[in-house]
């Protein structure tokens, strides 16, 4: 008598192979089901790769309660979430990947190895042993008229895929040299999914810098500057760019810098090149130097200004310096720069809008397409850098993979 043929396993595709999609392929393959991740690009991992260039900023090691607090709007959505899998479970995993993690004197945490590539490819390395299989160039273009996933392939074909599930991970449309178009938006909307448009996030801004100084200074960073606008203020570092200001501290301030050009056209930044130094010590500092000077070495002796700084502060008065010293000392403290544009998707580091949490269900699952369920940056949240972006990545790709087994285990 014949032995009868093992039962069938569950089949989970998945659309998109950066960090939610990966990690949500790990979680189920490790859980016996039959994965595929499906993506646009030639290789996996693309943006992951790029993140990594400069020093791979895995997350943060700040205490969970501000760590949760820098999602803003979403954090109610997203804090379950990262609480399930929290920086503390990342480091852990970076670990079991033989990639052991360290904090930066910022609180940023890194591999040691500090680039992507050695985490990389020690996790596809596992997804192999876990049998998970990988269906690259292939484009995502919507549903059929019965529900299934429809790929256009590199050589012009096309294929239809069925799954007792489906995971998107599509990212948003950041850098979409790297695959993530935001071309997904037409075929979800058209399936009564609530989506918001898509905006740059964590992006550099705008501001008309004169000729001299922007060929000059392009590329120069401002080092231990704070910046205030509408009462809010940030101490970091930025960078001067031909076209206006990026890094850290900006990336920081984006979504309230992005929000208040789209309504009033511009905004006022308030820029301190002295945090912690007092006006009327500055003042009187500038007051006890030889008469004679420059302004230039003045202010280079009396507030060790290097000479971005000291630009920087003609840029906002819009020509010459005052020479009396307690208008010197507050513009020091207090420099206007006006920023009246927003750098696009295409240079951003992430973005914000997409799916809306109102459209999805506690288990990440569309309200609207029972069994497709959604991760990443592809849904409506966004955070500035430092470890918070592929902390929630890889807490909503999780999320969803178990929501993902909980339905199939009820459905049997």
């Amino acid at each position: 008598m014949s032995e009868a043929p093992p039962p069938l396993r569950r089949s989970v595709a998945i659309v998109g192979a950066g960090p939610a999609g990966l990690i949500a392929a790990e979680t189920l393959a490790a859980a016996g089901l039959a994965v595929t991740v499906h993506d646009r690009m030639p290789s996996v991992g693309r943006k992951f790769l790029m993140a990594g260039r400069g020093g791979l900023n895995l997350t943060h090691s700040e205490p969970l309660e501000a760590f949760l607090a820098r999602y803003g709007a979403a954090t109610s959505r997203l804090a379950p979430l990262v609480e399930a899998f929290p920086p503390s479970a990342l480091r852990d995993w970076a670990e079991g990947l033989d990639a052991p993690t360290f904090v930066g004197s910022s609180g940023r945490v890194f591999p040691t190895a500090l680039k992507a590539s050695p985490l990389l490819r020690a996790w596809l390395r596992r997804l192999d042993g876990l049998g998970v299989r990988f269906a690259l160039r292939s484009a995502w273009t919507g549903f059929d008229a019965a529900g299934d996933l429809r790929f256009d392939r590199a050589d012009g074909s096309s294929e239809t895929v069925r799954a007792d599930a489906t995971l998107l991970a599509l990212g948003g449309a950041s850098w979409p040299r790297l695959g993530a178009h935001g071309d997904w938006i037409d075929a979800l909307a058209a399936r009564g999914v609530p989506i918001a448009p898509l905006r740059p996030a964590n992006s550099g801004f705008q501001t008309p810098w004169s000729e001299q100084f922007r060929d000059r200074f392009a590329g120069t960073p401002l080092k231990t500057i704070a910046i205030s606008v509408d009462g809010t203020t940030r101490r970091g570092e930025a960078m001067v760019t031909a076209y206006g200001l990026e890094g850290g501290l900006i990336y920081a301030l984006s979504a309230e810098l992005r929000d208040r050009i789209a309504r009033d056209g511009s905004v006022l930044l308030s820029i301190d090149l002295a945090p912690g130094r007092d006006a009327a010590a500055l003042a009187a500092r500038i007051a006890a130097q030889k008469s004679g000077q420059s302004l230039s070495n003045l202010l280079r002796k009396a507030a060790h200004l290097p000479p971005v700084a000291i630009n920087l502060m003609r840029e906002g008065a819009g020509g010459p310096l005052p020479r009396e010293p307690e208008r010197l000392a507050a513009l020091i403290k207090a420099v206007p720069i006006r920023l009246d544009g927003v750098e696009g998707m295409e240079r951003a580091i992430s973005t914000a809008g997409g799916v809306l949490w109102d459209g999805i269900d506690d288990a990440m699952m569309l309200k609207a397409l029972p069994g497709v369920f959604v991760a990443g940056e592809m849904i409506d949240w966004e955070a500035p850098t430092g470890g918070y972006l592929l902390q929630a990545c890889f807490a909503t790709g999780i999320a969803a993979a178990q929501g993902i087994l909980a339905r199939l285990e009820r459905t049997g």
